[in-house]
C-alpha cells in the first residue's frame, strides 16, 4: 500500500507536494475541532440545567456557584458570570451573560470554516497540477521523437490525472468533516443560548430565595 501511494506520488510530480500540505492542515484541523467540540465542550443540558435549578430553587447560591466553577466548560463560565450578579438588577445578569458570552461562543466556532477553505483549496491545486501535466504532456509530444512521444503523453496525462484524484482525496473528507463540524457547531451554540436564556429565567423569578452570601463573599476575595 505504502509503495503504491509512493508511486503515485512520484507520479503527481510537483503538484503533490502543495496538496500534502494542505492534507496535513486538514488533518490537524479535524483532529483539533473534534476534540474541542465532541469533548471539552460537550455537556449534557438537562443534567446540567436540572441541578443548577435544584441549587437556586433551594436558595443555595454557594452550591450554585461551587457547581458552576467545577466544570471547564463554555456554558459553565456563561452561568457562572450571570450568578456572580445576581445582585444587580436583571439587565445587569442579562449584560454579564451576553458579555461572557461573547467571548466564548468564538471558541466553538473559531477554525471550522477553514475546513471548507483547505477543501476548495485541494481542489484548485488538483486542477492546477492537472493543467500544468497536461500542459507538459502536450508540449513534449510536440518536441519528442516519434517514438518517444507515446512515453511522453503517458507521462503528462498520468501526472495530470494523479493530480486531480490525490486533490479530490483530501478535499472531499475535508467538505464532509466541515458540514459535519459545523452541525455539531451550531448544535452547541443553540445549546447554550437556549439554557443560558433558562438560567436567566430562573434567577429572575426565583432572585428572593437565593442567599447572598457566597457572592458577598467572592467580591470581599
Amino acid at each position: 500500500m505504502f509503495k503504491w501511494i509512493a508511486n503515485v506520488f512520484a507520479a503527481g510530480d510537483w503538484g503533490m507536494y502543495p496538496i500534502a500540505v494542505v492534507m496535513v492542515f486538514t488533518i490537524a484541523l479535524i483532529v483539533d475541532r473534534v476534540r474541542y467540540l465532541y469533548f471539552t465542550a460537550a455537556f449534557d443540558k438537562e443534567g446540567f440545567t436540572a441541578v443548577l435549578k435544584k441549587h437556586i430553587l433551594q436558595g443555595n447560591l454557594q452550591r450554585a456557584l461551587a457547581h458552576v466553577g467545577s466544570m471547564d466548560h463554555p456554558l459553565a463560565r456563561i452561568v457562572k458570570a450571570g450568578l456572580m450578579k445576581v445582585k444587580g438588577s436583571d439587565e445587569q445578569v442579562q449584560a454579564a451573560l451576553d458579555e461572557e458570552a461573547l467571548r466564548e461562543l468564538p471558541k466553538i466556532e473559531r477554525r471550522t470554516g477553514y475546513l471548507a477553505m483547505l477543501g476548495n483549496v485541494a481542489t484548485l491545486l488538483g486542477l492546477l497540477g492537472t493543467i500544468t501535466g497536461l500542459i507538459r504532456s502536450f508540449g513534449g509530444v510536440g518536441a519528442a521523437d516519434p517514438a518517444e512521444r507515446s512515453a511522453a503523453l503517458a507521462r503528462g496525462i498520468s501526472e495530470a490525472m494523479n493530480c486531480t484524484a490525490y486533490g479530490l482525496i483530501v478535499a472531499i473528507p475535508a467538505l464532509m468533516a466541515y458540514s459535519v463540524l459545523q452541525g455539531r457547531t451550531q448544535q452547541l451554540v443553540d445549546d447554550i443560548n437556549e439554557t443560558s436564556v433558562s438560567v436567566l429565567n430562573l434567577i429572575v423569578t426565583n432572585r428572593e430565595k437565593l442567599s447572598l452570601k457566597a457572592v458577598d463573599d467572592r467580591d470581599v476575595a
